[in-house]
């Protein structure tokens, strides 16, 4: 789940941390930078986990609707959202439930939240079509939840800011972590039952080795990075510049020379758009633009060895 562009958005952050807090040990550094990409992976398990608490909102509800139409005789309401049936089967996921077992908090404790968010939830026409559709299947339930995480816990303010209250480190991360939860819902089959699979925390070792690398070779090799950056540009000024800049550009040239799979262009593009979020207003401009710069003279220099027009 934690990809490269997660990873960029962490080094950028902590290597700014890093040069802002006056003991500056790259081993602590780095354990915390690990330690924030596992947070990301904790959002990715509670977000999925705010479907079953719903659903258990929904389902105390119901039992006291049932009980109360009994009681005066009248229609029972309906059980079709309580029963659907991907909420059921993630309720029981045996991935999730690993996680929800090693975290000493959990949604129960926010039962204003969940009550209001199931409220919308209820008196929206997504639920009501639901509820009055005769199709009944697990397909229709795991798409009914990919609608309702869009609308109501995708883009919910009220869901950042409790976010943002639990964890420093959820600010910037719930707009991707969403991405992957929709996708999760998207993926799930019936047949697998608990056994189906989440996404893993790493697709593989080398996501680790990347983040590790690109770290490290950011701070280790500042100095010449710095140095990189004054010989590709003449009257260069670094007091005019967002300190925030430096940073950008010195992990973009980290990037460009430790990694030679990955095109100048598509580093250069990712941290353009990581400046467009962390830095001033006119910075990604005048950061694209010395990016191509470094990267040309790197090349004729023969510091790199790529072309820009790589894809």
């Amino acid at each position: 789940m934690i990809n490269r562009e997660i990873i960029r958005t962490k080094i950028v952050q902590l290597t700014y941390a890093y040069y802002q807090n006056g003991n500056k040990n790259i081993e602590t550094a780095e354990k915390e930078l690990f330690f924030s990409l596992s947070k990301a992976y904790d959002l990715y398990n509670l977000l999925l986990a705010l479907i079953v608490a719903v659903t258990r909102e929904a389902q105390r509800r119901h039992e006291v609707l049932l009980a109360k139409a009994q009681r005066e005789g009248k229609k029972a309401p309906s059980a079709k959202f309580v029963n659907n049936r991907f909420a059921l089967q993630l309720e029981v996921n045996d991935m999730l439930c690993e996680f929800l077992d090693t975290q000493k908090h959990g949604w129960a404790d926010y039962p204003e939240f969940i009550g209001k968010l199931f409220g919308q939830i209820e008196n929206s026409q997504v639920y009501q079509d639901y509820l009055a559709d005769a199709e009944d299947n697990y397909e229709a339930d795991r798409e009914l939840w990919r609608k309702l995480y869009r609308l109501f816990i995708q883009d919910n303010d009220d869901l950042c800011q409790l976010l943002e209250e639990l964890s420093l480190y959820w600010n910037d991360d719930k707009e991707i972590v969403d991405t992957f939860v929709v996708k999760t819902i998207k993926h799930f089959e019936e047949a697998n039952g608990a056994k189906q699979s989440l996404l893993a925390e790493y697709d593989s070792e080398d996501e680790k080795d990347f983040a590790r690398r690109l770290f490290r070779a950011s701070i280790m090799n500042a100095n010449d990075y710095q140095r990189m950056m004054t010989e590709a540009s003449q009257n260069w000024d670094f007091s005019r510049l967002a300190y925030m800049d430096i940073i950008i550009m010195q992990i973009a040239i980290a990037e460009m020379l430790t990694f030679p799979s990955i095109p100048v262009s598509v580093t250069i593009n990712e941290f353009v758009d990581l400046a467009k979020c962390y830095s001033t207003p006119r910075s990604y401009g005048y950061i694209n633009g010395m990016l191509d710069a470094i990267a040309r003279h790197l090349i004729k220099t023969g510091q790199l060895m790529k072309r820009m027009d790589e894809k």
